[in-house]
């Protein structure tokens, strides 16, 4: 792993490694996203899949008995930055980087979690089969990714430029997961209290088999019902959640989820302030929903403006995501 270093220097130093390597590389002045801003953009198109029921017979709405409860003690995201360097015929190589950090509530404050350092990451994703450099991991102190093949089909990626940089932006994606899911193994570990998650917890078996982990996933690239249970999710009203299901997984860990309105959709998107919760497999699922759903459901104040996303998005992770980008 190499720590990430700051500034357009770092920049300027990768792009005489590359070509201390490949002398006929051609700089680009900006041609990537340098922000999260493309997630998913370079996967499958969004879909609809069905799940298994947990909770009844049918999906349906129920509304959260209870008031909102502050419970979560720490907010956990990440965030992922990728600059097309340069390329060679078309070959792109890509500066990436990734970041993540627990943040925890202290005197009204938010603060990094025990001391732990923030995980940051600086790599740089090629294609080496492409690039004549098969074999090579690292150059004049950057590490390289080797982006020659697609990661679920193991086959070599297409030489197109746009199917190239994608693998690379997945990758990229990847890493930033990887980080994240160690910082929640390491909460897991040594503590009991909710843990509020940007996104899934089913990419690592400790983490997704944990109930301190909480996963609030708020884009929705696959909808987890179909025909009617679809009519019933994007119906939810302020205040309440499906009934609990089973995403299907060939490679992820099994949790439960459902989704959970957190505030008055009229007069906006369909999706607006609906997010999805994972948690783990467990006994009496239905009390678990309200229970979590309360506590989601309370970090909803204060909003998280300016962000855009402030309908579906905890102050905590705002917070988390402003902390990353001020030092990475």
């Amino acid at each position: 792993m190499i720590w990430s270093k700051r500034g357009t220097s770092v920049s300027i130093d990768a792009l005489r490694a590359i070509q201390s390597l490949l002398p006929d590389a051609e700089i680009v002045e900006s041609d990537a996203p340098t922000d999260d801003s493309y997630a998913g953009a370079y996967n499958e198109a969004p879909h609809i899949a069905s799940a298994d029921l947990l909770e009844g017979q049918r999906l349906r709405a129920h509304r959260i008995d209870g008031d909102p409860e502050v419970r979560f003690a720490g907010f956990l995201d990440g965030i992922q930055r990728a600059k097309i360097l340069c390329h060679r015929r078309g070959v792109p190589i890509i500066d990436g980087s990734v970041a993540a950090a627990i943040r925890v509530r202290v005197d009204r404050r938010y603060v990094t979690w025990g001391g732990r350092a923030p995980i940051i990451l600086r790599r740089l994703y090629m294609p080496l089969a492409l690039l004549g450099c098969e074999g090579r991991a690292h150059i004049e102190g950057f590490e390289i990714v080797d982006t020659s093949y697609n990661v679920r089909t193991k086959e070599l990626v297409s030489r197109h430029p746009a199917a190239l940089r994608a693998v690379a932006l997945e990758r990229i994606g990847r890493d930033r997961e990887d980080a994240e899911q160690s910082l929640a193994a390491e909460w897991c570990i040594d503590g009991a209290e909710p843990l509020f998650v940007d996104g899934g917890i089913s990419g690592t078996p400790r983490v997704a088999a944990s109930r301190c982990a909480i996963g609030v996933i708020k884009s929705h690239h696959t909808l987890f019902a179909d025909g009617d249970a679809l009519d019933v999710v994007m119906s939810l009203k302020c205040g309440e959640r499906s009934s609990v299901f089973a995403p299907p997984s060939q490679t992820r860990s099994p949790v439960a989820s459902w989704y959970l309105r957190l505030r008055d959709p009229r007069g906006h998107d369909a999706m607006f302030g609906l997010v999805r919760i994972e948690v783990a497999i467990g006994d009496d699922l239905a009390a678990r929903a309200n229970e979590v759903s309360r506590w989601v459901l309370a970090e909803s104040s204060p909003v998280a403006l300016p962000d855009n996303r402030w309908d579906r998005m905890a102050y905590g992770i705002r917070d988390c995501e402003q902390f990353l980008r001020s030092i990475a």
